[in-house]
């Protein structure tokens, strides 16, 4: 099941469970009839008003469940995890619903008050069991199709014949977990050897005994060496990339993990390797399976919600409450050198998906006539307005606009061009990291260098502060950024 897929069934369950939760309630409130509670006339309140009432209810719910991180990928949590997240929700969004909705009076509207307690655990029950419930038919359906070999994710392992064998054959026991191995990689280098098999060779694996009965044999091709990996991925259109080479792999290990990052895979790694990618990875325990997460956005799903409202409502009061002075720079621009207003230039965004980044212009037409260039202390490419422009970080404004499409954020590492990507992937490791998350208008380098790249060497400190930013990612940290940002751009301490 695709994840859109899965996004809209959710959706789908949540807003039928969800609305059968509010009528149960609402009987329970209204017509019962059960001496708890206390009744109103039937005269006293009209029903015309609970199809208003239970759409702004689910609407309300809906933003609490993306809130709190219950439309992510279903693989990344046990269900026993996704219950005790969906009960913590629905508590704390019930108790909001009790401060505001449930303050009743009965001089109001002839409508009996009832202890908002009542109210509020009686709501939250009915809930509890229509939101539980919904979802553990979605997962158990997803599981049963996950079996029946629907919705699998195509999966390669890496590493020598009796890993690899031994690997597998706990993932074939586990099928529900929705991995589909189509092959192995061998590793190469000092720690290959014959035993890696050759080409096109094929493993007979057979699943773990389970309940008495052995899992089918699967026949598992050998598809080439650890160096074929982006190929392999590209030819197979793998999704998983699970690793099971030795601990004191070390080296190797990173070379795979340097390849994989280019690709837009999922990367797992069996537990002793856990020392080598500390601070990294965070471990899933699924069926008692584990396997560790290698890169995981580690930010909490209430801060990734945060963290796109800041976006949104900062980049909206930045460009409505100074469209005049924008206006007036942009006419600035203009007026200073020939030229657009407004330049944009293509970068490489989240998932490596490219986008049209905006600027006030701050160079002259022909900057670039020769190709791309690093920009330099003092480049004579800047107009004088440019400088100016650049020192107070005014230039990046225009960025507010791809801040509010989704293609930036506020903070995250600064995107590059597709010309100079192409090159750091190739010479620095775990560069393709950077694009896990949405790239930003500044960023932890920014704030403690505030320069621009003028060499290679400019751009591996900078990708060592964007990974450090990526491994400590947090809401807090963003505000501190911004407010570091913010003190920078008053005092003009931007380069030029």
């Amino acid at each position: 099941m695709s994840q859109r897929k899965e996004i809209f069934l959710l959706l789908l369950g949540d807003f039928i469970a969800l609305n059968c939760a509010w009528f149960a309630f609402y009987w329970l409130r209204f017509d019962s009839g059960w001496s708890i509670f206390k009744h109103p006339a039937p005269t006293d309140i009209s029903p015309a008003l609970l199809p208003i009432t239970s759409l702004e209810i689910y609407l309300f719910w809906m933003v609490m469940f993306i809130f709190f991180g219950l439309y992510r990928p279903w693989y990344v949590r046990p269900t026993f995890d996704e219950v005790i997240t969906l009960l913590k929700t629905l508590g704390v969004g019930t108790v909001i619903l009790a401060l505001v909705i449930w303050w009743d009076s009965g001089d109001t509207a002839n409508i009996p008050s009832n202890d908002p307690r009542l109210l509020g655990v009686s709501y939250w029950f009915i809930t509890a069991i229509c939101c539980v419930a919904v979802r553990l038919l979605i997962r158990y359906t997803q599981r049963r199709l996950l079996i029946s070999g629907v919705g699998t994710r195509p999966s390669i392992i890496i590493g020598e014949v009796e890993k690899v064998r031994e690997l597998a054959e706990r993932v074939i026991h586990f099928p529900q977990l929705g991995y589909d191995i189509i092959g192995y990689l061998a590793p190469q280098g000092p720690v290959a050897d014959h035993s890696s098999g050759p080409l096109n060779e094929k493993l007979t694996i057979t699943g773990l005994e389970r309940k008495g009965k052995s899992a089918a044999a699967k026949e598992i091709p050998r598809l080439g060496s650890s160096d074929d990996l982006e190929a392999v991925i590209a030819a197979h259109g793998a999704k998983e990339v699970l690793i099971a080479l030795g601990s004191g792999e070390h080296e190797k290990i990173i070379e795979v993990l340097s390849r994989a990052s280019r690709s837009n895979v999922g990367l797992k790694i069996v537990p002793d390797l856990y020392d080598i990618v500390s601070g990294q990875a965070r471990t899933r325990e699924i069926y008692g399976f584990p396997l560790i997460d290698i890169n995981p956005i580690l930010m909490r799903p209430w801060e990734l919600a945060a963290k796109r409202m800041l976006d949104v409502s900062v980049s909206a009061l930045v460009l409505a409450l100074g469209s005049p002075i924008w206006a007036l720079t942009a006419l600035a621009v203009k007026a200073s050198s020939k030229g657009p207003m407004v330049y944009s230039q293509e970068r490489i965004g989240k998932d490596s998906k490219p986008f049209k980044i905006y600027k006030f212009r701050s160079m002259y037409t022909d900057a670039e006539r020769s190709g791309p260039q690093w920009a330099s202390k003092n480049d004579p490419r800047v107009t004088p307005l440019g400088r100016f422009l650049r020192k107070s970080h005014l230039d990046e404004v225009p960025q507010m606009w791809n801040v509010l499409k989704g293609d930036m954020s506020l903070v995250g590492p600064r995107p590059e061009r597709e010309f100079f990507v192409n090159q750091l992937i190739r010479d620095i490791p775990y560069y393709n990291r950077r694009h896990k998350v949405r790239p930003g208008v500044t960023g932890l380098y920014q704030t403690v260098v505030h320069k621009y790249d003028e060499n290679l060497d400019d751009v591996r400190q900078k990708v060592k502060y964007d990974l450090m930013y990526i491994e400590s990612m947090s809401f807090r940290l963003d505000l501190k950024i911004l407010f570091h940002t913010a003190y920078i751009m008053l005092r003009g301490r931007g380069q030029a």
